[in-house]
């Protein structure tokens, strides 16, 4: 960590993907919202959508669209059923995919579910100069990713690198 460097606060749009979960009863989405404030970032808007590809890829659209959002975290729709559809929705509005977090989030995942991270298709990447990270529902998928991955890669104080520092060149040609 930088501490030379000052922290640059992001705006961070929250998508929760799933048929059954409320405003009551997401606790996903709402980890990941107390994490990324306490961390010093924004929240610019949490929504919640049903398992469908075309209503998640509505919601993602507009927001890689919108000038003033940096990052969007989902958390649900990355498994294998047949209404798990996130991957899907996602990866055709990907410029780049960054393979090493779905990687990098397995393996970590290992350590607590054992085999059970197989089932885990996470995912991240940068759409028009947004990024774009996919997430399984748990909230202990949520804050692993959050807590050992994503925090440190949004603080423009972490070295040697981080994806923050990198936001104004995403849309270099």
């Amino acid at each position: 960590m930088n501490t030379e460097v000052q922290f640059v606060p992001l705006d961070i749009a929250i998508l929760v993907v799933s048929d059954t979960r409320t405003e009551n009863t997401d606790r996903s989405g709402v980890a990941l919202v107390e994490r990324l404030i306490q961390a010093g970032h924004r929240v610019y808007e949490k929504k919640i959508v049903p398992d469908d590809i075309y209503q998640i890829r509505a919601l993602v659209s507009a927001w890689i669209a919108h000038s003033q959002v940096d990052v969007i975290i989902s958390t649900g729709g990355t498994g294998v059923t047949g209404r798990d559809g996130t991957p899907e929705a996602i990866q055709p509005l990907l410029d780049k995919q960054l393979d090493g977090f779905g990687e990098i989030f397995r393996m970590l995942s290992f350590q607590d579910i054992k085999t059970s991270t197989i089932q885990s298709r996470a995912i991240a990447g940068v759409a028009n100069g947004t990024y774009v990270f996919c997430l399984p529902g748990s909230q202990g998928a949520c804050t692993l990713a959050w807590d050992q991955l994503i925090q440190a890669q949004l603080d423009i104080r972490t070295r040697p690198c981080n994806l923050a520092q990198l936001i104004p060149r995403l849309k270099e040609s």
